[in-house]
């Protein structure tokens, strides 16, 4: 598989349009607009469960949600993110075990700085009520005040840690 050559990426303008006919299809059919934070808690409140059940029915946060937490539209949005976008890559040959890093980065350092940033977002997405494809899409597409500053933030944040971690990257 490697030998062959990948084909090209989607198009950003079709692969943006098919976005928002999907945030378009999850209001009119769901009633609610589009997010994968919850879908995550929700899986790791199961997987607790399947260990620790009464604990996790006495949570004040995870017991909320019964014994059947997989039971929720996000749970299979997530699933069908993940199944949909790696039969996108098989498709396109752009299936690879890999680490992509900059020559300078080790793959250790790589997969600390991954790590440590994904703890970050998924504690703040879930302190937040909400994940940045929550607050971009849905919010955005509303129109929402918070969700546009959030959009500034987001963006301003994410060139202001560029700067000091650019040296992972200069190949």
């Amino acid at each position: 598989m490697d030998s062959e050559k990948p084909h090209p990426v989607s198009n950003p303008y079709l692969a943006g349009v098919m976005l928002g006919l999907t945030l378009l299809a999850s209001f009119l059919f769901l009633g609610v607009g589009l997010g994968a934070s919850a879908g995550i808690a929700r899986f790791a409140a199961f997987a607790e469960g399947c260990v620790a059940p009464r604990h996790v029915a006495s949570s004040e946060y995870f017991g909320a949600w019964g014994s059947n937490p997989l039971s929720y539209y996000l749970v299979v949005m997530m699933a069908g993110t993940f199944f949909g976008g790696l039969f996108s890559a098989l498709l396109a040959n752009r299936m690879k075990m890999r680490v992509e890093k900059g020559v300078s980065c080790s793959r250790g350092r790589r997969m600390s700085l991954a790590l440590v940033g994904g703890i970050i977002v998924g504690f703040a997405s879930r302190l937040a009520g909400g994940c940045t494809s929550g607050q971009a899409l849905t919010g955005g597409a509303l129109l929402l005040t918070g969700s546009l500053i959030f959009l500034i933030c987001l963006f301003a944040g994410g060139y202001a840690a560029a700067y000091p971690l650019r040296r992972q990257w200069h190949d």
